[in-house]
């Protein structure tokens, strides 16, 4: 019997991309908030268009591409020292609460824990080891080594490859729509982490397999799912 591969999106999933807003805070207030959403927005935006383009870049230059544009958007004109300690902040993100003691339970079930990211594997393991996460996973998957970005098929079908498993037994675990979609349609299941209730599941694609507010809610159902499957190991 082959051990379930659990494949963990980072950022957003496991770690809060809003820690960057305490740094934010100092120059905007409240207003903080919505900067850090539209930043965190437009580098997404851009990963995706520079996926479709094949003109593929770090994730972090994205980061930065999407941090001067927001800046010039709202006529901020932060400077460079200040862009480097937001830049720096992102290395730094916290795990969100439930995470660690979580990540401890399911792995305890007998899976095999692995990180999953459009980030580089050099950032999330400066960013797991910041948050102290990084002894709890078995790999560090990075789309670097595909040169594409999620939701792209390619990279799905590289996780497989990378862990050796079959899609039914390799589970995307995510709090992004986009990755679910895209994990659903390369034919691997999936389990949304809805860290907000009051944004719904997007409308088209396949619905993911399984659906959690948090990482202790959805240890809970692996916990279910694997005893119902008789995949629980002692």
């Amino acid at each position: 019997m082959q051990t379930p591969v659990l494949a963990f999106d980072v950022y957003g999933t496991l770690v809060d991309t809003q820690g960057v807003v305490s740094t934010l805070r100092s120059r905007l207030g409240e207003e903080a908030f919505l900067f850090a959403g539209r930043w965190r927005d437009k580098q997404l935006e851009f990963a995706f268009r520079r996926g479709l383009m094949g003109a593929y870049a770090d994730f972090s230059q994205c980061k930065r591409e999407a941090l001067d544009l927001v800046d010039q958007e709202w006529g901020t004109r932060f400077g460079e020292e200040f862009k480097q300690n937001l830049m720096m902040a992102y290395r730094r993100l916290p795990a969100f609460g439930e995470v660690p003691a979580a990540l401890e339970r399911i792995r305890g079930l007998g899976v095999r824990c692995v990180a999953f990211s459009n980030g580089s594997r050099q950032s999330v393991e400066l960013l797991f080891d910041n948050a102290g996460l990084l002894a709890m996973f078995d790999d560090i998957v990075s789309v670097e080594e595909v040169r594409r970005f999620k939701p792209d098929a390619v990279v799905y079908a590289h996780l497989r490859r990378r862990t050796h498993s079959r899609p039914d037994n390799t589970w995307l675990i995510s709090s992004n729509p986009f990755d679910i979609i895209g994990a659903r349609y390369a034919g691997l299941r999936a389990a949304w982490i809805q860290r907000n209730p009051k944004v719904p599941f997007e409308p088209w694609g396949d619905p993911p397999d399984m659906m959690a507010p948090d990482m202790e809610a959805l240890a809970d159902q692996f916990e279910v799912m694997l005893k119902r499957e008789g995949k629980l190991q002692s």
